[in-house]
């Protein structure tokens, strides 16, 4: 782990700037796939939709692309419309589903904000990261933020809400580093300045632009992350204390991204958010062992720096992991052969579960 590092102080409702910086050494971890494994990840894609169809230079077909992703964004959202139903629908939810206190607080702010119209496209915003009124001014101060001005390396989070970070890290001449839509082709794509034109790079911040512009990568990347952003639903300030949207996929990028040594616990994690999104209900003893609390949260209207004590997730916990989660990610399936079949013992796996459809690989 780092030597130094970076500490954070919580002053309610002001900025202040951190007092300490990350130690740029950093111990590589390389898994060294077979080559003809680390191939898989090449650029699944621009396979799966370089077929019939209007295609741009590189063989790429947009219309495809997006057609098929709102389709899947489409029916994930509806499956976990009827996920949270379930677990919220007895009297005493909260106490019998130990999920079901989570799905409470989601609906109250996914209501609020569509209540209060401080919600933007797309909309409703239920079962999404919900984009906000204000969330370019909350990514001008996440840019400010000095975690990021040394950054050399991000990683951000794909949705609506973060597009305009997406932006500022790229023409900050940053790399950036995003996941494929619920890992659903791949794993990580890298997205670099010198890879793109003035007239490309905002393309490059959407689902459609990552996935023609973008380089991916495998879990045998050579990669050091220096900063993280993650989007919310919701967020303690006190304690870092962080609600997603109820997919998981983030815990699962973060813990990815721990296995491959790109990261470690003093890489800072930041959120942007409206203000309304700031919760104080957020009981630290019921979350989960992989569950990615925050350090810095920015508003339109604020930094906060959370004293964050909650420990953060050492690596991927395979006894959380249901089989349909694993049976959704191909990466995360081909790791675990690996692991077997070089450990030659067999990893555990998590209880079952009903999870939100994903993308199918199109055969050709």
């Amino acid at each position: 782990m780092d030597a130094n590092p970076i500490r954070f102080r919580q002053v309610s409702g002001s900025i202040i700037k951190e007092k300490s910086h990350l130690n740029k050494t950093h111990n590589f971890f390389s898994l060294n796939f077979e080559k003809r494994i680390g191939n898989n990840y090449l650029n699944p894609l621009r396979r799966n939709f370089s077929g019939l169809g209007s295609t741009g230079k590189n063989g790429f077909n947009e219309a495809a692309f997006e057609t098929e992703r709102l389709s899947l964004d489409s029916k994930a959202r509806e499956e976990m419309a009827e996920k949270a139903q379930i677990e919220t629908s007895s009297r005493n939810a909260a106490e019998q589903d130990p999920k079901a206190w989570k799905w409470i607080i989601r609906k109250r702010v996914w209501d609020m904000m569509e209540a209060e119209n401080i919600a933007q496209n797309p909309r409703p915003v239920h079962h999404r990261i919900p984009n906000f009124v204000g969330a370019a001014a909350a990514a001008k101060k996440l840019s400010e933020l000095e975690v990021f001005r040394t950054s050399d390396c991000v990683k951000v989070n794909p949705d609506s809400p973060q597009k305009q970070v997406r932006f500022l890290t790229l023409s900050g001449e940053k790399k950036l580093l995003t996941p494929q839509p619920r890992l659903r082709t791949g794993f990580f794509s890298v997205l670099e300045s010198s890879m793109l034109s003035l007239s490309t790079m905002g393309e490059a911040c959407t689902s459609v632009g990552v996935a023609k512009y973008g380089k991916p990568i495998g879990l045998d990347e050579k990669l050091k992350v220096d900063l993280i952003v993650i989007g919310s639903v919701a967020v303690d300030p006190k304690t870092g204390a962080r609600l997603g949207k109820g997919e998981g996929f983030a815990e699962l990028e973060y813990a990815m991204l721990r296995y491959m040594g790109a990261i470690d616990d003093s890489t800072p994690v930041v959120t942007s958010i409206h203000d309304r999104q700031l919760v104080d209900d957020i009981p630290v003893e019921k979350l989960l062992i992989h569950d990615v609390p925050v350090d810095i949260i920015c508003t339109p209207t604020q930094v906060i720096f959370t004293n964050n004590s909650i420990p953060k997730p050492q690596g991927i916990y395979w006894d959380k992991l249901s089989p349909e989660k694993l049976g959704q990610i191909r990466i995360l399936r081909e790791l675990k052969r690996r692991i077997e079949r070089e450990t030659g013992q067999k990893l555990p796996s998590g209880p079952s579960e009903k999870l939100p459809a994903t993308a199918q690989r199109k055969r050709r």
